[in-house]
């Protein structure tokens, strides 16, 4: 589906940019990854959350729609994780707006709502959501203002604008928790069926609160999706985010890079590489299907000289007349050396072995020592020493240092796509030392063929080298020369709409610390996922769904609904719907409802 540009335009228009400060201190985020552990579990977290949890009503008073409340509590999720919550955000504030007589004194329904990305303090949700629901189905609201918003916003922060990466958990995890709290504080007052329901952010956010309620809970997430590294990395929000920033901090400092993104997985991965195995399996076959017929026509039109090897077994060897390309499988034990060494050779294969030969060579003359020749024949990525790059700064082989770095850039560059895209020529530029004398680097490059130093797979299909094409020097982003310690890196900006997130490595630790905090997979299945209904929008360029989980997927039983429009579009005109699903899953709800509980 192709995104909205309404969207593109409306978030260009605003001024409110994310993470201006970095990714939070590391301490902090390794914290909350251990604590999300904690959290996706229901049993462990239901746990953290006492039925008779303190909360304190400060207002009460009947209005013209019904009985208003308003009341705090202090977070759980300081009491578990102290000094993490900013102290103003440690109060958690929340508004309640009931009847002043149900109709059905056995059935009170009451939905939390939770605010989406801007949605400060009550007023908005008050009047879009909870006083219609509560005029048209007698169903009560519960309004939750955000850490980070409203009364909760620290003095310094600007509009929505959150200062640090880390301070998205620190809002998800409070939330998560926060829910509990108001979920027990009902049903000590005789409230329910109970329900949740958001925005956007806010729909998402009720999804991981829905995740830790052992009870069926009507759940309705609009305008949301299965993960939020999406929404960052893909969607227009991406352009918010001052991604060189990030890279500094993540490149500058050790503790992200050696530390923090083990602890985080990107989730969908194995989804991604699946969807990409099936789509090239699907081309490759294709090809060789055209190759097996080009192949045949030509064995019936040519000469014999021009036929392929036979290499099936003949019963009766006296009966072919081309006997000495006739090979005989009771043979092949006996002559295995001689038909790999000919028989199913390609040159990138002689390539790969010249080379490790020569590599051999400068060992056994003491030209590089043992943990560097490790290094290069092992086809993953490596960190050079200073004694690494001495040993390579001394070779004469120009010709050698020239193939392995472009075998270790090419690899670097795009590790997923290396064999689906043509190799490339390189220009004669020995000016190269000059170029890269501040990176204390030698190494040349010619018109040569880039080789990898990884063999292909049994009847895996490499393309040829495409021979108008030139490789320069100037093609390569700074996050390649960064993971070559020898260079310097150009300091060149991310223009995250024309790079991927694989490109550079703070794009993929962003990418895994939203995932392993936000993904829905990560967490708990709701308790009834049949009183789910989810509400996207076909166009959405904010929540873009390609290439993540679908809910269908992770929560079996889940119902999404699609409007035709994008995310702000869909915000705009489509209220009445996501009210009259929050009625219907509520309806459902009902019919399970019976003295005051739910009934199998």
């Amino acid at each position: 589906m192709s995104a909205s540009k309404l969207d593109a335009v409306y978030r260009s228009i605003l001024l409110t940019k994310f993470f201006t400060k970095g990714w939070g201190k590391p301490e902090n985020l390794r914290r909350l990854f251990e604590f999300r552990k904690v959290v996706s579990n229901r049993e462990e977290c239901f746990k953290l959350v006492e039925r008779d949890y303190p909360v304190t009503i400060t207002k009460e008073q009947n209005v013209a729609e019904g009985k208003l409340l308003e009341g705090y509590f202090t977070s759980p999720l300081e009491k578990h994780l102290p000094g993490i919550v900013p102290e103003i955000a440690q109060k958690a504030h929340f508004q309640a707006l009931l009847p002043t007589k149900w109709p059905d004194k056995d059935c009170k329904p009451v939905c939390l709502h939770l605010a989406g990305t801007g949605d400060h303090f009550y007023w908005r949700r008050r009047n879009l959501m909870v006083k219609p629901l509560l005029k048209e189905a007698g169903i009560g609201g519960i309004i939750l203002e955000n850490p980070f918003y409203g009364l909760r916003k620290p003095i310094d922060q600007i509009r929505s604008s959150l200062h640090n990466v880390s301070d998205i958990f620190v809002m998800g995890g409070c939330l998560i928790l926060e829910s509990l709290v108001l979920f027990h504080w009902c049903e000590r007052n005789g409230l329910g069926p109970l329900g949740v329901t958001g925005l956007s952010m806010g729909g998402h956010m009720a999804s991981l609160a829905a995740t830790n309620w052992p009870k069926p809970l009507v759940l309705v997430p609009c305008l949301s999706w299965s993960t939020a590294s999406a929404v960052f990395l893909q969607g227009v929000m991406a352009h918010s985010i001052n991604w060189d920033l990030l890279e500094d901090q993540y490149l500058s400092d050790g503790e992200y890079r050696e530390k923090l993104s083990k602890m985080v997985t990107i989730v969908d991965e194995a989804f991604l590489a699946g969807k990409k195995f099936a789509r090239t399996y699907s081309q490759n076959m294709e090809k060789n299907v055209q190759t097996a017929t080009q192949t045949k026509t030509s064995d019936n039109v040519g000469n014999n000289s021009n036929k392929n090897l036979d290499i099936t077994y003949k019963e009766n060897k006296n009966e072919s007349e081309n006997t000495e390309k006739v090979i005989d499988v009771t043979k092949t034990v006996l002559d295995s050396n001689k038909i790999v060494k000919n028989a199913n050779r390609t040159e990138l294969e002689n390539q790969i072995e010249n080379l490790n030969e020569e590599l051999k060579k400068l060992l056994e003359e003491g030209k590089i020592n043992q943990a560097l020749y490790e290094k290069l024949i092992s086809n993953k990525k490596f960190e050079l020493d200073p004694q690494d790059i001495e040993d390579i700064n001394k070779l004469t082989e120009n010709k050698l240092k020239e193939m392995l770095l472009k075998c270790k850039v090419a690899e670097l560059r795009n590790e997923e796509t290396l064999l689906s895209e043509t190799l490339t020529h390189t220009k004669e530029s020995n000016d190269m030392t000059e170029q890269r004398s501040m990176g204390t680097s030698n190494i040349t490059a010619d018109n040569t063929n880039v080789p990898t130093l990884k063999a292909p797979e049994k009847n895996e299909l490499i393309p040829e080298a495409d021979k108008s094409k030139s490789w320069n020097i100037t093609d390569f982003t700074s996050d390649i020369w960064a993971n070559l310690p020898f260079f310097k890196p150009s300091g060149k900006k991310i223009d995250i709409g024309k790079i991927h997130w694989r490109d550079r490595e703070a794009l993929q630790f962003m990418r895994g610390i939203m995932d392993e905090c936000t993904h829905l997979s990560n967490f708990s299945v709701p308790f009834d996922t049949s009183l789910i209904i989810a509400v996207c929008a076909q166009h959405d360029a904010y929540v873009p769904r390609d290439d993540v989980g679908t809910l269908e997927e992770i929560w079996p039983g889940a119902e999404v609904r699609y409007v035709d429009a994008g995310h702000v579009s869909a915000y705009l005109l489509h209220q009445s719907l996501f009210r009259s699903c929050i009625i219907e899953a509520f309806e459902r709800s009902k019919k399970r409802w019976k003295d005051g509980k739910h009934i199998d």
